[in-house]
């Protein structure tokens, strides 16, 4: 596409793709779990909702948790702490499943019956950005009325998929929407 930056940040300019800011907003709005997996609590909640329901069991074995029945009720019962790559394995496996059950939520909350979602847009951060050098870029709102792809990309942990669905919505803004590839935050809510 014409408007993709080839050099960002040549000049200083600061910022993080704009598909990457909505994943942080879809994040946030999902509602993990607070406590780090390291901390007992933590690692029990993951657990249990890791393996309450079979179907949860499933779904947390094809999301990459590959360890047995014993060494779960093993970590649940306290009587063997999980190593630091079974933790990783475990954080991961929590966040995909949780992704994947959150995202028919989201996606009529955020859809709202085709009205859609005000998404506001915070420009990047020019700040050390010499003055001939800089640009003029606005903050932008924008009502996004498709999220289908957004968040199918985003549950499925598709970056490349959701740089290209937030850019077949971010191409609304006009003639500049490339100004929008880097941004330093993008909101909405759901």
């Amino acid at each position: 596409m014409p408007e993709r930056n080839i050099e960002f940040g040549k000049y200083g300019a600061r910022g993080i793709k704009g598909h990457e800011a909505v994943a942080r907003q879809l994040d946030a709005l999902a509602g993990y779990i607070a406590t780090p997996v390291t901390a007992r609590r933590g690692l029990l909640a993951r657990l249990h909702y890791l393996t309450r329901t079979d179907h949860a069991r499933a779904a947390a074995r094809a999301a990459g948790l590959t360890v047995t029945d014993r060494t779960l009720r093993a970590w649940l019962e306290g009587t063997r702490p999980p190593s630091k790559a079974n933790l990783e394995r475990l954080e991961q496996a929590y966040r995909t499943v949780r992704r994947e059950n959150v995202a028919r939520y989201l996606l009529a909350r955020l859809n709202r019956e085709g009205r859609g979602t005000r998404v506001e847009i915070h420009p990047l951060n020019q700040s050390q950005v010499d003055r001939p050098r800089q640009r003029v870029v606005e903050f932008r709102t924008l009502n996004v009325r498709r999220w289908d792809r957004i968040v199918a990309a985003w549950a499925a942990g598709d970056d490349q998929g959701l740089d290209d669905a937030w850019v077949d919505q971010v191409v609304d803004l006009g003639s500049q929407w490339g100004q929008y590839e880097y941004v330093t935050n993008i909101g909405f809510a759901a």
